[in-house]
């Protein structure tokens, strides 16, 4: 259960951040900005590229690998396919997974290697294979690492990852807010100058102006009443959170959010794309997790038992509300079935702007929910 009164006292958030998960939100624009300086002084903007490549491949572990492949392959769109090489193995730790390049890869095709780590040797192993194939190799990770010497021996690029100057008490979560802006910043610099996106350091900068903002509206200082983070992680306590998402952009940062509530706080989600989200999830709406399914007990004990599970629908939307939409009808489905809705939409501005506020929002969120429901 919740701990409302932790929500709103930033000395026990504080206290209760084991891991730095707050102050790696908070951090965000900072980190973007660490992130493209790091990119710019390996050479990114100096890179003269033959041409598109005919494939993007995106190798790395955990969450943050899978999620910055997400972001990249929505914003690159059709322009070459970007796909993520899962690893496999008995145990998701670093001495124990592999990856392997398809059996078409070669010369035209860039692999991009995105880890928080450095240490796995089968990331250096695939580099090395890249490398004998022909690949273009690029990779982000910590500096002095095994993997930074076998990329850089190889003659791939390599950029250190922006880290933290702080140490953590427990292992960093591969959710953690400030490990996707650090992989990925970087690589929107590159595929820009590939030409497969646009992230020039303009945008970039606005980017990490958009983040700071949104840290100053979720950070723990403010009250839950003013703050959007602290209240949409309110409103899903004791719920099952039924992520909606409506815009190109808005999908990755929809499956970041279910992926981040998973592993930070242990809440189970699930995530759709709308308009397709309302015929996927009508039967749960109307199943025993709607709001009207089992009525709060009357008789039940409020100290020593949990309420029931419900489903809250969570709306996020990147584009303003008018022309081809299907959120008056998520909202008619969702309350029709007296199921909550949470709404979000980001401010006016390009893309990777409106989708930086969707993830910082929700990423707040997130941590917020797991830090109280731990008390």
């Amino acid at each position: 259960m919740l701990d409302e009164s932790l929500l709103d006292s930033p000395e026990g958030l504080t206290e209760a951040d084991r891991r730095g998960l707050l102050r790696g939100a908070a951090e965000a624009g900072a980190c973007v900005r660490t992130a493209a300086r790091h990119a710019a002084e390996a050479g990114v903007h100096d890179l003269k590229p033959d041409g598109r490549p005919r494939a993007v491949l995106i190798a790395g572990p955990g969450a943050a690998a899978t999620q910055a492949a997400d972001l990249l392959g929505t914003l690159a769109g059709a322009g070459s396919p970007v796909t993520r090489l899962a690893p496999t193995g008995v145990a998701p730790v670093a001495g124990a997974l592999r990856w392997e390049l398809p059996g078409w890869a070669g010369s035209v095709d860039l692999l991009l290697i995105a880890t928080p780590d450095g240490t796995e040797p089968g990331l250096s192993l695939l580099a090395e294979q890249a490398y004998r194939r022909g690949c273009t190799v690029v990779a982000v990770a910590p500096a002095r690492t095994p993997l930074a010497d076998t990329v850089s021996g190889s003659h791939g690029l390599f950029v250190p990852m922006a880290t933290t100057s702080y140490d953590q008490d427990e292992p960093l979560a591969a959710s953690a807010p400030g490990v996707l802006w650090a992989l990925l910043t970087p690589l929107l610099a590159l595929l820009d100058r590939v030409g497969l996106l646009t992230a020039p350091p303009d945008v970039l900068e606005k980017v990490a102006d958009r983040l700071d903002r949104i840290a100053e509206r979720c950070g723990p200082a403010l009250a839950t009443y003013s703050n959007p983070a602290k209240t949409l992680a309110a409103e899903l306590a004791d719920a099952l959170p039924v992520v909606w998402t409506e815009g190109t952009s808005a999908g990755p940062a929809g499956r970041r959010f279910a992926a981040a509530l998973a592993e930070l706080s242990g809440t189970p989600a699930v995530v759709a794309e709308l308009p397709e989200a309302l015929g996927a999830h009508s039967a749960l709406l109307a199943g025993p997790l709607a709001g009207r399914a089992d009525p709060d007990d009357f008789f039940r004990d409020r100290v020593e038992e949990a309420p029931a599970l419900h489903a809250r629908v969570v709306l996020l939307r990147d584009r303003p509300i008018g022309g081809l939409t299907a959120a008056p009808a998520a909202r008619e489905m969702a309350l029709g079935h007296d199921t909550p809705i949470s709404e979000l939409e980001p401010e006016e501005g390009g893309e990777l702007e409106t989708l930086a506020e969707l993830i910082a929002v929700t990423d707040f969120a997130a941590v917020y929910l797991a830090l109280t429901s731990r008390a």
